[in-house]
Formats: structure tokens, C-alpha cells, sequence
């Protein structure tokens, strides 16, 4: 019975992630010349998502961004039911944020990581808005349960099971902010996420292999990029191999020996366009390089991405100026493999959640790493909200020269700092907590 329901729900998998209308093929952005635009072009407005569970600490981090982008461009807010819309009303109410200026709007699915599920705006020259409706399996659940429960079919049905309803729900949000918006939807059975996108406005793509692999096991990278092609507007795809190792595919994973993590392998922790032909890459110095493991395989890691990008060059041919940002530097938790999780707000980790072949005993201590970056930034009109980490012990002499870097990239925006660690510990950031919708042209 339990191996007939784990063949049902891949069948509805395979429905959902697989299925190509003759719609598809003809509702595409490329011939009709819509396009994902740089995130530094003009905004309409900039969604949020809305964590229903307090204990992860992210109210106060939002609560930032929302003063911060307010003045500046309109924000839209997704929820997932109304009950939790308006319990999230009354909290910013009392953290006197005037809801007059946000818009809000009930989309069922179950994430706070809009980003991520969220719709992909795209534009063309007519003053029409679109949208790139990727597929959703909830960053490649089916792949991390087969490979957490060493291919157990019993074990992967049951949780395939629990969490389905869920990833079908939240894999419409995209297309609920697109009908929301009166957008085109330009579909594929590609599985992908927006923090994966990075473009430079002009025709070039960069997405981090690792995460396309993992979301689709049975589809080809010419055929990946084909669908890239089709419906982001794009004419060159640049593959970098790994994201960061702070950033493993699956929550939760051993990174190496007792530093443990959780996260989804983006490019946006990594790899950022600051101009059509400019890129700034995350980066270890050799002086960094043996002070902890992480460090040692992130440098190989951006050596090998920097190595990549040297020899690329742009739609057009051009080779690409590289600007390399400092990490912040690594400050591992002490925390403790627990039996379950707790009531109350902590980061401990019960032993469970692990890949078998990676689980701790119940009681071990490891040594818990964010997935931190001051390239998980937004860019929006007027400023640049990026991640601090001077609270967290972090350089301050190297924070100001991410400073400096940002704003010589960005000259007429300001440069907004703001501690993110909550999102951080849970995987993202400030980028990945937002989705930019671009004006019409």
C-alpha cells in the first residue's frame, strides 16, 4: 500500500514538473520579446512573503526592510491565508508601520522565501508585464528525501505524502501574482528558483549547475537551457558549478566533519551583476583560506566559479570585469543534536532531519554555520539593502569595504546595512526574502 501511494505521488509530481502543453510552446517570451530586466532598472513595487511561525525570528528583520523600502517603492505582501494576513496586520500596526502604504494580498502557499516561489517578472517594449512560471518541488524534495533515506521507498512515500499538498499549493503563487498583476505567464516543467536567476538585462543568464541538477534529475542541460532561452528572454547561459558550501543542498546537511548547515545552493549567495557587464563574485582570500574547513572549500569553490567567469564572455562577446567581495567572516554556533524540536525559539537541530548517512547521534555537539553573504543583496529604487555582520563579530574594516564596492557599483543609491541573521540561519537572506517587480516600459 505504502509503495502504491510513493507511485501516486510521483505520478502527480510528474503531472506538475513534467507535463508541456501545446501552450506552452506557443507562449513564448523570447519570440514576443519580453524579458527579465536587471534588478537595478526601475521597480513598481517589491513583494515580501510572511513566515507564519514566530520562532524563526524573522518579524524583526522585516519589519527593517519594510521602513526601508517604503519610502522608496511600493511594497506588496503574499499570505498565505487571510487569517494569518491579518494577525500579520496587527503586528506591524504595533511596530507602528503605516499598512496604508502596503498592499496586501491572500496567496495560498505555505513559504516565506518569495523569492524563490514567487513570480519572475519579466517585460517587453510594449508596456506589457510577464511572468516565468518555473515548476516548484520545493527545492527538490523528491531527490533530497530519496538520497536522505538511502532510496527506503516506505520512508520517502510517507513524507512525500505529508508534504504534497503543500508543494502543489505554493508551485500556483507565481501564477496568482501574475494573474494579480494582469501578467503573461510563459510556462516550463523546468523546476527552478528565483534565487537562482541572475541576469544582466541584456541577454545574459547566470545560475548555479549544482541546484539545476538537483531540482532536475531526468531532464539535459541543453534542454535546461532551451527552456532558460524560452521564457526569461535570455541568449547566453553561464554555468557555475557550486554555490557555496555554507549553502548544501538540503536542510539539514554536514557540510565536513562536525560544521553542519542548511540551504539550497543560489547564485544570488554567490554571483552578482552590478552592470550589464560587470560581475561581483563572493570571495575567500589566501590569507582566509586554512582558518576553518568552510573557508578552505569555499576558496576552491569561487577560485573555480572565478575561473569560469574569466573565460566567459557576455551576449555579445565581451569579456566580463570581475569585482571579488570579501565573506563575512565564519562564526559557527555551538549547537546540539536534539531529539526533536524545540518549543521555544533555538537553533539546535534534531538528529532526524539529517541524511541518515550524515546524522549525528541524539546529544552530539556540531558546530552550526549560516548560510551568510553580503551578496544576497536588493537592489530597488534609490537603495541597496544588504546584509550587516559587524553584530556577529564579523570584520568591521571588511564590511566597509563591501561598502565601498557597493556603492561605486551603485553610485546614486544609498547603501542600507541591516542584520539578516535570523534569515540567514535558515538558509537565505534579504534577497531571497524579496521579489522585485519591474516597471513597464
Amino acid at each position: 500500500m505504502k509503495k502504491m501511494k510513493f507511485i501516486i505521488s510521483l505520478i502527480v509530481l510528474s503531472l506538475l514538473f513534467s507535463c508541456k502543453t501545446e501552450n506552452t510552446k506557443v507562449t513564448d517570451a523570447l519570440s514576443e520579446k519580453f524579458y527579465m530586466p536587471a534588478e537595478w532598472e526601475p521597480h513598481d513595487a517589491v513583494w515580501l512573503g510572511w513566515e507564519s511561525d514566530s520562532r524563526y525570528g524573522f518579524y524583526p528583520v522585516v519589519i527593517e526592510m519594510i521602513k526601508t523600502l517604503t519610502p522608496n517603492v511600493t511594497v506588496k505582501m503574499a499570505f498565505d491565508s487571510d487569517s494569518l494576513m491579518h494577525t500579520a496586520k496587527r503586528y506591524l500596526v504595533r511596530q507602528k508601520i503605516d499598512t496604508t502604504n502596503i498592499k496586501f494580498y491572500v496567496m495560498p502557499g505555505d513559504r516565506y522565501w518569495i523569492r524563490d516561489h514567487g513570480a519572475a517578472f519579466l517585460v517587453n517594449g510594449e508596456g506589457d508585464l510577464g511572468v516565468a512560471d518555473f515548476d516548484w518541488n520545493l527545492f527538490g524534495y523528491p531527490v533530497f528525501l530519496e538520497e536522505k533515506f538511502n532510496q527506503n521507498q516506505d520512508s520517502v512515500s510517507k513524507y512525500m505524502q505529508e508534504r504534497l499538498p503543500s508543494i502543489i499549493r505554493t508551485g500556483k503563487v507565481d501564477s496568482l501574482m501574475a494573474k494579480a498583476e494582469g501578467a503573461k505567464i510563459f510556462k516550463t516543467n523546468v523546476v527552478h528558483e528565483g534565487g537562482n536567476i541572475e541576469v544582466n538585462g541584456k541577454g545574459t543568464l547566470i545560475v548555479c549547475e549544482s541546484a539545476v541538477r538537483h531540482r532536475n534529475p531526468n531532464l539535459t542541460n541543453d534542454y535546461i537551457k532551451g527552456e532558460f532561452k524560452r521564457v526569461l528572454g535570455v541568449s547566453k547561459v553561464i554555468w557555475l558549478k557550486q554555490g557555496l558550501a555554507d549553502d548544501p543542498n538540503g536542510f539539514f546537511r554536514r557540510i565536513t566533519g562536525n560544521y553542519v548547515g542548511g540551504g539550497v545552493q543560489h547564485s544570488d549567495e554567490f554571483v552578482r551583476f552590478s552592470n550589464a557587464n560587470t560581475i561581483l563574485l563572493a570571495w575567500i582570500d589566501e590569507s582566509e583560506k586554512d582558518l576553518n574547513p568552510i573557508n578552505k572549500m569555499n576558496y576552491e569553490r569561487l577560485n573555480e566559479s572565478f575561473e569560469i567567469l574569466k573565460n566567459a564572455t557576455d551576449q555579445d562577446g565581451k569579456k566580463f570585469n570581475i569585482i571579488k567581495v570579501p565573506l563575512p567572516d565564519l562564526k559557527p554556533r555551538k549547537i546540539i543534536a536534539t531529539k526533536e524540536y524545540s518549543k521555544e525559539p533555538s537553533l539546535n537541530i534534531p538528529a532526524n532531519r539529517f541524511y541518515i548517512s550524515e546524522a549525528p547521534k541524539v546529544g552530539d555537539t556540531l558546530l552550526r554555520v549560516p548560510a551568510s553573504s553580503y551578496l544576497n543583496y536588493l537592489v530597488t529604487n534609490g537603495i541597496v539593502l544588504v546584509s550587516s555582520y559587524v553584530d556577529e563579530g564579523s570584520s568591521k574594516e571588511k564590511e566597509e569595504r563591501v561598502r565601498k564596492i557597493l556603492q561605486e557599483q551603485f553610485p546614486d543609491r544609498k547603501i542600507v546595512f541591516i542584520n539578516a541573521m535570523p534569515q540567514n540561519w535558515d538558509g537565505g537572506g534579504i534577497h531571497c526574502s524579496t521579489q522585485q517587480q519591474p516597471s513597464k516600459k
